[in-house]
Order: structure tokens, then C-alpha cells, then sequence
């Protein structure tokens, strides 16, 4: 028996009913010979981390466009904070704590520059709808490893797929990210919206506050605490109904008071027009792309899926990089 079949038959020993279990994954797209040593999640987790794609997430927005100091949040330490908030309800839940942790680290691959700005105004400009949640499930399908993709299981990309607030994962471990993902931004954002001088603590609505907590750690500690309570032996993720009140109406209250203020999203009209100036040029111009969008065209695929793909894996410095390389005028030098 191979370590990997070890850690397989231990799984049906301690996982919950409900859990997914390694050795019945609906698999891969393209069938490949096992690991003795590592479980099929497991290795999908590892693919994740070391893909190109999850690199990038460190200098992408999560809120603030290129903030100045060192502790506001990108999009990758956002997506580690989901991961661990979900490994942490996934262990207690006795789920398979290795799906969960791939699905949380491959949740936002597709996310563009500038965060939900720069999904709106490439949406704008393509004229199709842009949803970073598909655009994850192309990054691991078709555009990592020069076009090959990094072939995940079936639960993985189900689970990135359904991370959105109304969507409905296949598996638990999905449904367990869908929530993390929401627990994560609403309560990082707060603090970076104190760091930022936008919100205090006592200006959060008391009705939430006094439920939850009156800081980050005691409301997120609250939410898991009341989340695994209220989920244990249950095939989906649920809060009390006064967790759950309190919860979304803070959530409201963020997108309110935070998500669009100007303090915050001043300058996100300016991230809209550079993302939408990088669509209309790469469109015009697609061979200026690299070579393996250039491929993709060959092969036969449209140019606005190709130039959305483009411009979606762009960071936000590059974005920056390239539309000053386009449209700014170069000082003139003497060669």
C-alpha cells in the first residue's frame, strides 16, 4: 500500500459522511497516473501555488489601488486569509481539509487588474460579461502552463466556479469557501478601512457589533465558532439566524459606507479608462500580445476572449507599465 492509499483509507476512518473523499473525485479531464505519495487534492493545491497565475495575486487590488504602506491587503493575502479561515472550519467539520485549501487558493486566479473596477470596466469594454469566478476556472482549464491548464479535479473547479454569494457548489468543502471568502474581505476590510482613516470601530452599526463583536479578531472568531456549530453533520454551511442577520447586514453596510466611498475608490474611474485604452489598443493590435496569446488566436480562439484573458492576467503595476509604454509620450534621448 502506497502512502497516498494510506492517507486515502484514513479519510473514510475520520472524514464526516458528507465530506468529499479523495478516492471517489470525479477526477480529471485528462486522465493521469497517480501519486504515491500525495492525494489527488493534494496535488491540485500544489499546482495552485506554484502556478503563474497565484503569483500574481501579490501585486493585484483587493480594495485600495496601489496603496502606500506595506499592511493593506492584495488580492493574495486575502486569498490566504480565506484559506485559512476555511481550513480551520473544514478541520473542525471534518471535511477534506486538502480540497478546501486548493479551492480557497484557486478562488481569485482570474480576478483583474484593479479589483471589481477593472472587472466592470473590462466587461464595458468587450461587450460580454466578465465574471472573475469563470475567469478562474479558465485560468486552471486553458491558459496556465502555455495553454495547457494545470488539468485540477472536477471538486476544484466546481468549487472556484461556485465561490459567488449565490451560487451552490457541488461539494461541502465548496460551500465552506463560498462563505470564507465573504467572512474574509467583510472583516480585512474593515481593519484596512480603519488603517485607512475612512471607518472607526464605533461607527459600524451597533446591531452588528453587538452580536459579533467590536473587533476584527471577536467577530471572526464569533462567525467560525457559530458556523461550525450550526454545521456539524449538515451537507451544507450554516450560520444562526442572528449570526447570519448581523453577518450581512454588516456586509451591507460595507458595501455602503466602504466599496464606494471616494476616499477609497477616488481613483477607480482612472483604473476603468486604463483598462479600457489596454482592451480597444489589443484588440486593434493583438500582435502585441505575447506569444502564447498569439498562439491561442492560431488555434482558433476569439479575439475578445483572447484580449479579455490578456488584459485579466495583467497586475496592476503592469497594467500601469503598459499603458504608459502605449500612450504616454517618451522623453526624447539622444541614442
Amino acid at each position: 500500500m502506497t502512502i497516498r492509499e494510506r492517507f486515502e483509507a484514513e479519510e473514510h476512518e475520520r472524514l464526516s459522511e458528507y465530506a468529499s473523499f479523495s478516492d471517489r473525485s470525479r477526477g480529471r479531464d485528462v486522465p493521469e497516473e497517480e501519486s504515491d505519495i500525495r492525494t489527488i487534492y493534494q496535488r491540485d493545491r500544489d499546482r495552485i501555488i506554484h502556478s503563474k497565475s497565484f503569483r500574481r495575486l501579490k501585486h493585484k487590488t483587493q480594495v485600495f489601488l496601489s496603496p502606500y504602506g506595506d499592511h493593506y491587503r492584495t488580492r493574495l493575502t486575502h486569498t490566504l486569509e480565506v484559506s485559512q479561515l476555511a481550513r480551520t472550519i473544514a478541520k473542525a467539520l471534518r471535511a477534506n481539509e486538502e480540497l478546501t485549501e486548493a479551492i480557497a487558493l484557486g478562488h481569485d486566479l482570474g480576478h483583474t487588474p484593479f479589483g471589481h473596477a477593472g472587472e466592470r470596466a473590462l466587461s464595458a469594454a468587450s461587450g460580454t460579461v466578465f465574471r472573475h469566478s469563470e475567469q478562474s476556472v479558465r485560468v486552471v482549464e486553458r491558459l496556465e502552463k502555455d495553454g495547457k491548464g494545470l488539468n485540477l479535479t472536477w471538486e476544484v473547479r466546481d468549487g472556484i466556479r461556485n465561490h459567488g454569494t449565490n451560487a451552490k457548489p457541488a461539494t461541502l468543502e465548496g460551500d465552506i469557501v463560498r462563505i470564507c471568502d465573504k467572512v474574509a474581505y467583510v472583516n480585512h476590510d474593515i481593519d484596512d478601512g480603519i488603517r485607512a482613516g475612512i471607518l472607526t470601530e464605533d461607527m459600524l452599526p451597533a446591531g452588528c457589533t453587538d452580536v459579533l463583536g467590536r473587533s476584527t479578531r471577536d467577530r471572526i472568531n464569533t462567525i467560525i465558532l457559530d458556523l461550525v456549530e450550526h454545521s456539524i453533520d449538515s451537507p451544507r454551511i450554516k450560520m444562526s439566524d442572528a449570526v447570519s442577520d448581523a453577518f450581512f447586514s454588516l456586509r451591507k453596510y460595507m458595501f455602503d459606507e466602504l466599496y464606494s466611498n471616494p476616499m477609497a475608490k477616488g481613483e477607480e474611474g482612472k483604473a476603468e479608462e486604463i483598462i479600457a485604452m489596454l482592451y480597444r489598443f489589443y484588440f486593434d493590435h493583438p500582435e502585441e500580445m505575447t506569444e502564447e496569446y498569439r498562439e491561442m488566436l492560431k488555434q482558433g480562439e476569439e479575439l475578445t476572449r483572447v484580449t479579455c484573458d490578456y488584459i485579466a492576467g495583467m497586475t496592476d503595476n503592469y497594467a500601469v507599465m503598459k499603458f504608459e509604454e502605449i500612450f504616454l509620450p517618451k522623453a526624447w534621448h539622444r541614442t
